[in-house]
């Protein structure tokens, strides 16, 4: 089972529209697709919702909407709520990063709500109180209040890092022989004398300066052959050049 299924986004009492579609162009960039409202505020625009969402209409679409917090997570094993604020009850909050694999093990086997607050007053103490676990996004001292689509783009990445789905491209070209290498170093060698940048007395000085510079990271077949390349053609544009008498 993939755990992203079971994790539901709650936005309670949200205002604006326009942040009600960036979440969900958010959660689906992150493989989420259960999105609550509770109590939105009324007259909310539902157009700008849907132009903002773009290609996460579906995910507007299949909204549920419940008229209290309450009703939105009692199906849920944990419920975390987002907040900036301070205070004695918010002591044991965490990062995003710090919850989300806790988040995503329990979402193997229950329903798992992230709360978000009203755009102008947060999560109120009613909400807060069905919370069993605080999230506390990082943010400078100098502006600590973040928008709600952000917010939600913040801990929606989290989990989809830590829930291992992503899966980076791998490099295709295997690391270059050693015999490869000596050829493109010994074009080059060729090359930068021909057209001045060194001379046999400081060659030998200059190419393992060279060969430290291109083994700090991986050099494959396809990195040698650009090499080889552009030594050629160096080479042929040095033997462009009127001779010195």
């Amino acid at each position: 089972m993939n755990a992203l299924t079971n994790i539901r986004i709650v936005l309670v009492n949200p205002i604006y529209g326009g942040n009600v579609g960036s979440v969900c162009r958010a959660m689906k960039n992150m493989g989420l697709s259960q999105l609550v409202l509770v109590n939105p505020r009324p007259g909310m625009d539902m157009e700008d919702a849907a132009a903002m969402a773009c290609h996460a209409g579906d995910v507007l679409q299949n909204r549920a909407v419940f008229d209290t917090t309450a009703e939105a997570v009692a199906d849920c094993g944990l419920v975390a709520g987002t907040s900036n604020r301070g205070g004695l009850y918010r002591d044991h909050s965490k990062t995003p990063r710090e919850w989300a694999p806790h988040l995503l093990t329990a979402a193997l086997d229950t329903p798992v709500a992230l709360l978000f607050g009203s755009e102008d007053n947060g999560l109120l103490l009613d909400d807060l109180a069905l919370c069993t676990q605080f999230i506390r996004i990082p943010s400078s001292d100098s502006y600590k209040s973040l928008n709600l689509a952000m917010s939600v783009m913040i801990c929606a990445y989290e989990l989809f890092v830590a829930s291992n789905t992503f899966e980076p491209p791998q490099e295709r070209s295997a690391e270059c022989p050693s015999a490869m290498r000596e050829a493109m170093f010994a074009k080059w060698r060729k090359a930068l004398l021909d057209i001045g940048f060194m001379t046999p007395d400081t060659a030998d000085h200059m190419m393992l300066g060279i060969r430290r510079i291109l083994s700090r990271g991986t050099l494959t077949e396809k990195d040698v052959q650009i090499l080889l390349g552009m030594a050629s053609q160096t080479q042929w544009a040095a033997n462009q050049l009127p001779r010195k008498p």
